[in-house]
């Protein structure tokens, strides 16, 4: 069905619809429309327009585990749950044996990616995170290495003295293929005092992510939301990976990430709700018009919204991921694992066509003893 300009409740969406629909960049102010807008379901529209110019029916997913080496952390965000002082008592630091027996104990399904990050601790060396790596490709050397936040390499490079494009060539050629997205959480000035102080700020994310593309490793990226940010604070974010992509075109997947409050400084604030998930998820699609990919990330906004996100210009609902940590120790009640099974039937129920991807977004194709990519 074909919505008009007259059906659209909020007039302000109006213009941005005629721009949807002639493939026009939408601007920052339209961001800032979009973002005070209440009339969710012409915002689903629009972005489902986006979506299935692009993807047409398929929604993509993965077979990942997810590793967190420590949660171990000098840094005391007002935002994180997961991350804990060397003495806490209920703090973890894995050794290098047991990150690679954890990473084997989710190979079962024929993993295809280990998706790797911790916290900033104060005694693990780039050396000692680089034999991490090489161990884990020396033992899975079909396994694509998705690992470090820009903020990790960003600490690993100043407390070995060197600058971040040197540590992210030496993580590199140890063996990381890519690196995910976390870290960004809004790149305003005034945010990120209050609910990250004590990480970069979001200028040398994008620099960080800058040479990470320059010297070949794709990554993610992502926006913490459901804070403390405005409508302004949101769009100028997007803007902002928008632009950097212009000019590296090195992220793959955009994954917006709902604030949840719970066990941390800032449990006062309310959760979002799903309506306000499903708003990112189009804003971010509309916005995002040279990112390939939007993921809703089903452990963090529930496999049921993330269904409906498949509508609101979504084309991945992410994988089997198996014991997340973050989100949980922030009091997420989702499950931490999900089967090849489950996440078949998830896109299915929705109305899409499920296609098993690997990090690069290739199909993978599985018979009952063995899995090819297609290249």
């Amino acid at each position: 069905m074909t919505m008009t300009r007259a059906r659209i409740e909020d007039r302000r969406l109006r213009p941005i619809l005629d721009k949807v629909e002639s493939c026009e960049r939408l601007s920052y102010e339209d961001g800032v429309a979009m973002y005070r807008s209440t009339d969710i379901l012409s915002l689903g529209y629009m972005a489902n327009l986006a979506r299935e110019r692009r993807h047409g029916d398929i929604t993509y997913f993965n077979v990942n585990r997810h590793i967190n080496p420590t949660d171990v952390c000098v840094a005391s965000c007002r935002l994180c749950a997961f991350g804990k002082r060397a003495k806490d008592p209920h703090a973890y630091t894995m050794s290098l044996e047991q990150v690679w027996e954890a990473a084997g104990r989710g190979y079962a399904e024929a993993v295809t990616e280990f998706h790797i990050v911790g916290g900033l601790h104060p005694e693990l060396t780039l050396d000692w995170f680089c034999q991490m790596i090489a161990g884990l490709k020396e033992r899975y050397p079909g396994v694509h290495l998705k690992a470090f936040t820009m903020v990790e390499a960003a600490y690993l490079a100043k407390r070995a003295k060197i600058s971040i494009r040197e540590t992210l060539e030496r993580l590199k050629d140890a063996g990381v293929d890519s690196m995910p997205g976390g870290g960004a959480e809004v790149f305003s000035e005034r945010v990120r005092r209050i609910i990250c102080d004590h990480k970069i700020d979001g200028q040398e994310w994008l620099e960080a992510a800058r040479a990470a593309h320059q010297i070949g490793l794709k990554s993610n990226c992502t926006m913490l939301y459901g804070h403390l940010e405005t409508a302004e604070d949101a769009a100028d974010h997007l803007v902002r990976l928008r632009a950097l992509q212009d000019d590296t075109q090195g992220f793959v997947t955009f994954i917006p990430l709902a604030f949840h409050p719970d066990h941390t400084a800032l449990a006062h604030l309310p959760k979002t709700t799903g309506m306000d998930d499903l708003k990112q998820i189009a804003i971010s699609r509309l916005m995002l018009d040279n990112i390939p990919h939007i993921k809703a990330y089903w452990i963090m906004m529930t496999p049921g919204v993330a269904q409906i996100a498949q509508r609101f210009g979504a084309n991945d609902i992410d994988g089997t991921v198996v014991e997340e940590k973050i989100y949980h120790d922030a009091g997420a009640t989702t499950a931490q694992h999900m089967r090849r099974q489950d996440l078949l039937r998830l896109i299915r129920e929705a109305g899409r066509e499920p296609v098993e991807r690997d990090t690069s977004y290739r199909p993978v194709t599985r018979s009952e003893s063995a899995f090819t990519v297609l290249v």
